[in-house]
């Protein structure tokens, strides 16, 4: 029996594609030029960088929350705009407080009295007994012996003596004696309105 023939031309196209499917693979998988080494490296994680306004943005933002805690609880600044602390404080100066003590009489202090910001000198604490006698202030009967270029009077006083501070106060007197507007004509001074004692003083005049 005779076996059947293959067509000549269906033989050839069978070639054709097989030749042309082979060129393809090898074409894809083998790439030539500058870009065969790029091709061949092991795929990489790869992370892109925070962009630089986020990243800016960020820090500054770190920067300012501390700033605002240390400046909140832990560090006051205030500028003077009296004299009620002359000479040690003058008006113009520059004053950071430390908030995280308690004051200690003999202490200059930042405090709120009247819905004013103030600078005074912690003399009595709680427990103490404040006295004025003529021009010399006594506590606990004696007298003491803090910074001071002018006499203490009782003039302006509201308060009777001897006073007793009460628990969680200070007694406070300005330096600059004649300004009676501390604790001889307010009482004591809650501790809660206390800014903190000053441990830093600038002379700047005019701020």
């Amino acid at each position: 029996m005779t076996e059947p023939m293959e067509h000549p031309l269906t033989n050839h196209s069978a070639e054709s594609m097989e030749t042309a499917e082979v060129a393809r693979r090898t074409k894809t998988s083998v790439p030539s030029g500058k870009n065969a080494d790029i091709a061949t490296l092991p795929d990489k994680e790869v992370r892109k960088p925070l962009p630089y306004a986020a990243a800016f943005l960020a820090r500054v933002g770190v920067i300012a929350a501390v700033l605002w805690l240390l400046l909140t609880f832990v560090v006051g600044v205030y500028v003077c705009h009296s004299n009620t602390s002359y000479p040690m404080i003058k008006d113009g100066d520059l004053c950071l407080t430390f908030r995280l003590a308690a004051p200690k009489a003999g202490d200059a202090v930042v405090y709120l009295s009247e819905g004013e910001t103030r600078f005074g000198r912690v003399v009595a604490l709680a427990g103490d007994s404040v006295e004025i006698s003529g021009e010399v202030l006594l506590v606990n009967g004696e007298n003491v012996m803090i910074p001071a270029v002018y006499p203490t009077t009782a003039e302006g006083s509201s308060i009777p003596y001897p006073y007793t501070v009460p628990e969680g106060c200070m007694f406070v007197i300005h330096d600059f004696r004649s300004e009676t507007t501390d604790s001889r004509a307010v009482g004591a001074v809650p501790l809660g309105d206390c800014q903190g004692s000053i441990f830093f003083l600038m002379r700047r005049r005019g701020i």
